[in-house]
């Protein structure tokens, strides 16, 4: 059974979306370590309804923060800091889903990032959206995974833009899993025929 690690260029570039896909693509159980906001409409309340399958299982976080800000500022203001040793991935038969705060770099604490949470035989998948700098960011994310021996892959959220599309695939040489495209609305079905288009390449 194999464990995917989720993480976007940034935030707000279809992280969860593409965490359904992938949940639903190989039924598999799904995790969000940390959640800082929105805990009544948290990510993993979001991805249980675009779910169609009766296997996945939906694993409490970690840590269940109120205020929608960074991690480490989110914990602060809760009266609590965030302490890596006790972010342990749920025990499952099944295949695992992870998907991270923001960014590969995003501070957890005063010392680590979500980057620390990423073990060395997780899949990573980074979800890349097209904006001015989303090159840079990109290349960044990719390129801080490759050096430290991770298997990554790409997925591209939006509409496309081939010139930038095209600069990542030559300079990053990762493998494309596919395009989420800027749908009217995601909801089962929508979510379930991205995962049969995705599952071949998962």
């Amino acid at each position: 059974m194999k464990t995917y690690f989720i993480t976007g260029i940034s935030t707000d570039v279809g992280k969860t979306i593409a965490s359904a896909i992938i949940t639903e693509a190989l039924e598999a159980d799904y995790w969000k370590p940390v959640q800082a906001g929105e805990l009544d409409n948290c990510d993993t309340k979001k991805i249980e309804k675009l779910i169609s399958n009766k296997k996945s299982k939906f694993h409490p976080n970690s840590y269940a923060l109120k205020t929608p800000m960074s991690p480490h500022a989110a914990a602060e203001i809760d009266g609590s800091q965030i302490d890596i040793k006790k972010v342990i991935a749920p025990k499952t038969n099944n295949h695992l889903v992870i998907e991270g705060a923001g960014g590969l770099l995003v501070p957890l604490n005063n010392k680590q990032t979500v980057l620390d949470l990423i073990k060395i035989n997780y899949k990573v998948i980074v979800v890349s959206r097209h904006y001015l700098g989303s090159i840079n960011h990109t290349l960044l994310t990719v390129n801080t995974l490759k050096a430290k021996g991770f298997d990554v892959s790409i997925i591209f959220s939006g509409n496309e833009h081939k010139s930038t599309e095209n600069i990542i695939k030559k300079m990053t040489q990762v493998p494309v899993i596919g395009r989420i495209e800027e749908e009217p609305y995601f909801d089962k079905n929508v979510i379930k025929e991205y995962a049969e288009m995705f599952k071949e390449k998962l």
